[in-house]
């Protein structure tokens, strides 16, 4: 651009954000309130503010111009103009250097300064108050784009639900500590793509990736005040940018690259996604993006006195998906990231805020539920929730609509508790090896939408499951109050690592019982990276500001020992689960009579009897036996029964009848156990351990 014009061309109202035509610049900002939208320009530092154009057109709320011979790589941002009125919900500020919502790439970062706020600071009037201090030296600014990427060749993967298994990673923390990655690579979008990673995730058997938010974020002011970070990135501001700090060399394409190479290799990408809340905090937070554009429409505000933020996140802010183009930017965003980044799914963290209505209760027949299941692109893509906030009503598991999975959190803790020996778990442990289909099964829902899980980012590793009692999240600077306070967790008679063969066997025993319960019940199962090899967070259970070796994968623990006997039984647990249909049987199963003594389902005691009522009542009663059964081609039946012994003492399990040819696949008191022929009808299984058997046979 060699001169820059007096006044912009009207341009277009369609599409929203910046698009380059190969002539010029279109420029598109939704604002319903508004009285002017300018256009600011800057030199390539972004240090220095060089134009301000006024957008010369408001169609259907949308703010638009044109700047003919702008290239790709201009620096800008919206200043917006309008009522500065809290108490009724406008916070216009044209002090205050706006980012574009649609923005696919933004440059430089926050710089933590009072200006950012619309408000003066410390004022006697609060936010009531008005701030005229420019704030553009501490804003990023929003990048003009047009991303060129090779994707011919490009094939999902489209792995059927019943097949999926899913492996939740941090893009940084996934590759941080891994040596044969290029020391410049580590940490970033590229080092996805790297061959030993890939082989990793091939050997163990995964299909779908979940990488934690990628979407830009803003590092929290608290946090770096107290030399912390937003590790996690639970923070958006750019729905539509990568975040920067993954990039390789400021690469934009390393992350399409792998996505392509992952899909190359049959593995699934799903993002974690933000869209309950904005990086902008309450009222008395910054004003960044969405609040200075038209704040009375993004979020929602309480009905007595617009002036506050609902808060039904606990971040602040909540996002208005009730208000047609909040949703559309959320749906434009979930299909950019599908067609240009050939993204697979996502995972909406804080689902039930998204479900949220104009009277602010959960409704699975809310707008943004039926703008995704009847979408051509997203539709089809894998949609997975985090059903719960903690607004009124927020706990909303088993209450989405079809085409939805969603995160288990009662599988995880029934898991916990039946390994860990607490009375009175076995019926609902049942219950969710079966698929929890008390929760899922209605509108035609599969077993899939149990998303089940034992360990996650939100919490302790499995490792620390088994040796953490308590929190140990000291270095987070919160004097050790935050995360949870109960984990569910046991550490079998030491607190942390210890050198007694005897409990870390114990430790071990258990660990492997909880992936056989992930990978043996129906659902989807999700594992937590790095705990296919024995990862530890040193008891750190809300490691969410920790960019360092508590939070990093440790590689060289996958090489030891004791990692790798743990993923070679992870792959063992893996391979059974794609080879036996029985294991990820794609229907509820309800106990029907598929031959005579046999059900598709059916539970029984170490005894081999059936379960009666007073059995499911007895609080004490820490074993159980699990078959599920189907009839053959050839006449017979094949059936997988599960053994698991949750009690402190060793047991004989006698096997229910019928008898028949049985095979031992896998048996957690010892990962050396290889599969071999049972002609035994009775089994010794030991303390907490859960053993895997297949069998067939004819009908008699």
């Amino acid at each position: 651009m060699t001169r820059l014009p007096e006044r912009l061309e009207s341009g277009s109202p369609y599409p929203l954000g910046s698009t380059f035509n190969g002539l010029g610049v279109n420029f598109a900002v939704f604002s319903a309130h508004a009285e002017r939208m300018e256009l600011c320009l800057f030199d390539e530092t972004g240090r220095h503010e060089i134009a301000r154009l006024d957008l010369p057109e408001w169609t259907d709320e949308i703010w638009h111009g044109y700047l003919p011979d702008a290239r790709p790589g201009l620096l800008y941002g919206f200043r917006a103009n309008g009522p500065y009125a809290p108490e009724e919900g406008h916070r216009f500020n044209p002090n205050k250097l706006l980012l574009d919502p649609y923005t696919r790439r933004t440059f430089g970062r926050v710089r933590w300064h009072d200006a950012l706020h619309g408000y003066r600071v410390n004022s006697p009037r609060a936010d009531l108050s008005f701030d005229r201090r420019d704030s553009a030296t501490y804003m990023p600014k929003s990048v003009v784009v047009s991303h060129a990427f090779d994707w011919d060749a490009d094939r999902r993967p489209n792995t059927p639900w019943s097949e999926t298994i899913i492996y939740e990673a941090h893009v940084k923390g996934l590759t941080q500590l891994m040596e044969s990655v290029p020391a410049a690579e580590r940490g970033t979008y590229r080092a996805l793509s790297h061959p030993d990673l890939i082989a990793h995730l091939q050997r163990l058997g995964i299909t779908a990736i979940e990488l934690m938010p990628v979407h830009g974020f803003v590092q929290d002011r608290f946090l770096q005040e107290k030399d912390l970070v937003n590790y996690w990135g639970y923070n958006s501001l750019a729905f539509f940018a990568p975040e920067t700090r993954y990039m390789h060399n400021n690469h934009a394409n390393d992350l399409r690259l792998a996505v392509r190479r992952l899909h190359a290799a049959g593995i699934e990408v799903i993002l974690d996604v933000v869209y309950n809340h904005t990086a902008e905090g309450s009222e008395l937070g910054q004003t960044m993006c969405f609040r200075g554009l038209d704040n009375a429409t993004y979020y929602r505000l309480q009905k007595d006195n617009p002036r506050y933020c609902v808060n039904d996140t606990g971040t602040g802010n909540t996002f208005n998906l009730d208000q047609p183009r909040v949703l559309q930017m959320v749906t434009d965003s979930l299909r950019y990231w599908a067609e240009d980044y050939h993204i697979d799914g996502f995972r909406f963290d804080l689902g039930s805020t998204l479900g949220r209505t104009g009277d602010g209760g959960f409704d699975p027949g809310a707008s943004f539920f039926d703008v995704l299941r009847q979408d051509p692109i997203l539709g089809r893509l894998k949609l997975i929730s985090e059903p719960w906030d903690i607004g009124p009503g927020g706990y909303q598991l088993g209450n989405h609509p079809p085409g939805f999975a969603e995160w288990n959190d009662k599988f995880r803790d029934s898991t916990r508790r039946f390994w860990r020996g607490d009375a009175g778990v076995r019926p609902e442990f049942a219950a969710r090896l079966s698929g929890s289909g008390d929760l899922f099964d209605r509108r035609a829902r599969r077993p899939w939408a149990s998303v089940n899980y034992v360990a996650s980012h939100d919490g302790q590793t499995l490792t620390d499951i088994t040796r953490y009692e308590q929190r140990h999240n000291e270095a987070n600077g919160e004097d050790n109050r935050d995360g949870h306070g109960d984990n569910l967790s046991c550490n079998w008679g030491a607190e942390g690592p210890t050198k007694d063969a005897e409990i870390n066997s114990v430790r071990e025993r258990v660990r492997r019982s909880m992936l056989i319960t992930v990978l043996a019940a129906l659902g989807t199962p999700m594992l937590l990276a790095g705990d296919e090899f024995g990862r530890t967070q040193q008891g750190n259970n809300n490691a969410y500001c920790q960019d360092n070796e508590i939070s990093w994968v440790d590689w060289a623990q996958a090489a030891s020992k004791e990692g790798e006997s743990l993923s070679a039984f992870v792959r063992r647990l893996i391979l059974i689960r794609k080879h036996y249909p029985l294991v990820r049987s794609n229907a509820y199963l309800y106990g029907e009579e598929i031959a005579p003594g046999i059900r598709n389902i059916d539970w029984f005691d170490e005894r081999g009897e059936p379960l009666s009522d007073d059995d499911w009542h007895n609080a004490e009663g820490k074993a159980l036996v699990m078959r599920r059964a189907r009839l053959t081609e050839d006449g017979g039946f094949e059936a997988i029964t599960m053994l698991m012994n949750g009690s402190q003492a060793s047991l004989d399990f006698d096997l229910p009848a019928p008898h028949a040819y049985r095979r031992l696949l896998v048996d957690s008191s010892d990962a050396t156990i290889g599969e071999r022929d049972v002609t035994e009808k009775t089994i010794a299984v030991q303390d907490r351990t859960a053993i895997l058997l297949y069998a067939r046979g004819s009908i008699e």
